[in-house]
């Protein structure tokens, strides 16, 4: 009798053990993007930086059923762009985004193989200076809040095409120029790319 038990125990261990490894807890990400950003003035000057292109490298972990947290490196490469009433003048910089948050899994639908999701969270941008005609430029960091959505798409069962848009607002950046004193504004990021589950 107590054989049985211990075998009907045992048997029960394995197969949870079995059914936690094939559930998949981790995803990664890489994605294409467009980065594009809203002017807005601030005193005399107009803050207008060029439209890009570039990465975001994303992490998440599973916390419960729908709910994952997220995080996320984001690089990008454009030119400042600062015009005023007695002319103009642009800082190509380096621009590095790094958040964090939590994202929320919606229902699927199409048998199962479209997987729509929310998002929000906050972190940090920061301008990098490559090359410019401001003097004195300096690295600076500007908090952003971020939130959008998305898509996966099943391609295989540890593979998923992503289709996503995150929208990031923040303070201009006026790297250490307190004469370029500039407001509020957004960026918007779509983006494609490929998720892995495991």
């Amino acid at each position: 009798m107590w054989r049985r038990s211990i075998g009907c125990g045992v048997f029960v261990l394995l197969s949870t053990v079995a059914c936690f490894a094939q559930e998949s807890r981790s995803e990664f990400s890489l994605q294409g993007n467009g980065f594009f950003t809203k002017s807005t003035s601030g005193s005399a000057y107009t803050y207008s930086p060029t439209e890009t292109g570039g990465f975001l490298i994303a992490y998440r972990y599973r916390l419960r059923r729908g709910l994952s947290a997220e995080f996320v490196y984001g690089f990008n490469r454009d030119t400042q762009k600062y015009d005023y009433t007695g002319g103009a003048f642009g800082t190509q910089s380096n621009n590095h985004q790094a958040t964090a948050g939590l994202v929320e899994a919606l229902p699927s639908f199409g048998r199962g193989r479209f997987s729509p999701y929310v998002l929000a969270g906050g972190g940090a941008l920061i301008f990098s200076p490559r090359s410019h005609s401001l003097s004195g430029a300096e690295t600076q960091a500007k908090l952003t809040v971020v939130y959008g959505g998305g898509v996966n798409y099943a391609l295989s069962k540890r593979i998923s095409f992503r289709v996503e848009y995150r929208g990031l607002v923040y303070s201009a950046p006026n790297f250490g120029q307190s004469a370029l004193s500039t407001s509020i504004t957004h960026s918007a990021l779509p983006s494609v790319g490929l998720a892995f589950h495991f």
